[in-house]
């Protein structure tokens, strides 16, 4: 995972009561605990576009549309995680002895950081791709307007698709995303790649 475990040797139920009890959020894998990293500006405001979008585009389908906040159950309860974005469609499954995890989400959505872009691309995808419910994870890009969707066919298999600038973004079952509109005002915002400072403003 690329990370130093927190906490190990830990029980799935000693997580969840210790993670309540905490300010800043954290994954569990297998018996470690991971601190999660703070996101840029441009990320978090990516996280709050797809939200936005992604409730306009679902209303009146019988789905909710929840923030980084959200704890998602995977591989039973050997992993927590916290996706930035997930939608949730049809009956609502939770953990039955915690009734903040959710176990079925259907729309899962990672926006990319430099620290975390392997994980998201590799073992998180891995275990996303074992959560029977799930029929979309996306991928959005921080460092240009470029989002990533694999979609989950009838016979189980995974497609993918990436789209860009003036494109939409179709999920299953015929729900479209604007690229243009998620990214709108975006790149006025730091993000986690370096940007140089005015050479006013530089101190030598």
């Amino acid at each position: 995972m690329g990370r130093v475990a927190e906490r190990s040797h830990v029980t799935p139920s000693e997580y969840l009561a210790w993670e309540r009890e905490q300010r800043a959020r954290h994954e569990y894998f297998d018996g470690e605990v991971f601190a999660m990293a703070g996101g840029s500006m441009r990320h978090n405001a990516l996280c709050g576009a797809v939200v936005e979008t992604l409730r306009t585009a679902l209303r009146g389908r019988g789905c909710f549309v929840m923030t980084s906040d959200q704890r998602v159950a995977m591989d039973h309860g050997r992993r927590y995680v916290y996706p930035d974005v997930t939608g949730v469609c049809g009956e609502i499954l939770m953990q039955p002895d915690a009734r903040d995890v959710l176990l079925n989400p259907a729309i899962l959505v990672e926006v990319l950081s430099a620290s975390t872009e392997q994980y998201d691309r590799g073992l998180k995808w891995e275990g996303y791709q074992r959560i029977p419910s799930l029929t979309d994870y996306i991928l959005a890009s921080q460092a240009e307007a470029r989002i990533e969707i694999f979609r989950r066919g009838a016979d189980g298999a995974w497609t993918y698709r990436a789209v860009g600038a003036g494109e939409r973004l179709t999920l299953t079952g015929g729900v479209e995303l604007d690229v243009d509109a998620i990214y709108a005002g975006a790149f006025e915002l730091p993000g986690d790649d370096p940007t140089p400072l005015p050479a006013d403003d530089r101190r030598g």
